[in-house]
């Protein structure tokens, strides 16, 4: 058994803001006898701006906000995902990487976004991430202390071969740190969670951004928490904040034990 706790945010453009938040609500869930940790998708920085980005983001080694978690997880020997970090990997080149931080605070594994939200959902409300960011070509693992976690970042929802992949990799939990959308998140959130936890018997750690941001975009939020049998074990509504929630990696097991769908493709 283990405690995972999901932060909620309403980032803006400033790091140290964010970072600020942040740090609040990490010594919040260690309060909460959490062992690991895990914050949205663009905790740092919420922008898609990308001439604004190029100017304000750096290489992992520099990033402010990084650093500061890293400090953080050493601190408090905690174990802490940033759901997602913006990160200039060349002069002209940004990726939007979730990073693993073990409890000495050292960086452990990362994650880029592999599906771009190339969408558009009405006249006024559109998104092209990938004219800001270069995707992602590689699924990740790793093995924590409780079991194997599989990566994943917001529209990586929408595709579940991923998750299928991941599952078969042995992973029991899956993190989707997200930003979702108010549009599209009141009418699929709930729903593509708990499919990807049923389908593939493992938990969901989905911590998300929530409420409106200062350029205007509003964000779903309703950060969960979810058992490999697809049941809601906790959750939080639009207001920054954080859950937290036991988890018995032997219900992953069990489970794939009992129904042995994994197997079957």
């Amino acid at each position: 058994m283990f405690r995972v706790s999901c932060i909620q945010l309403r980032s803006n453009n400033n790091i140290h803001t964010n970072l600020d938040k942040t740090s609040k609500l990490i010594i919040k869930a260690v309060k909460q006898k959490t062992d690991f940790i895990i914050t949205p998708e663009v905790s740092s920085h919420f922008s898609l701006n990308k001439k604004e980005l190029l100017k304000v983001c750096t290489s992992m080694k520099n990033d402010i906000y990084l650093n500061g978690i890293k400090k953080l997880a050493k601190k408090y020997k905690k174990w802490i995902l940033i759901g997602s970090l913006i990160i200039k990997i060349s002069k002209n080149k940004l990726v939007n990487r979730s990073v693993l931080i073990d409890k000495n605070g050292k960086v452990r594994t990362y994650y880029d976004k592999i599906h771009m939200y190339d969408v558009v959902l009405s006249k006024k409300e559109k998104y092209f991430e990938s004219k800001s960011f270069f995707p992602g070509k590689k699924i990740k693992t790793f093995n924590l202390p409780w079991g194997k976690i599989g990566l994943s970042i917001c529209y990586d929802l929408r595709f579940p071969n991923l998750y299928r992949k991941l599952a078969k990799a042995g992973s029991l939990f899956l993190t989707i740190p997200s930003a979702f959308t108010e549009t599209t998140g009141k009418k699929h959130w709930h729903s593509l969670l708990r499919a990807r936890a049923i389908e593939n018997f493992c938990y969901i750690f989905a911590p998300a951004q929530g409420g409106k941001h200062y350029s205007g975009r509003k964000t779903f939020g309703h950060s969960l928490i979810i058992s490999p049998d697809g049941e809601i074990l906790k959750e939080l509504n639009k207001s920054e904040g954080v859950i937290t929630a036991s988890i018995n990696p032997n219900l992953s097991k069990n489970l794939r034990l009992n129904i042995p769908s994994l197997k079957g493709d």
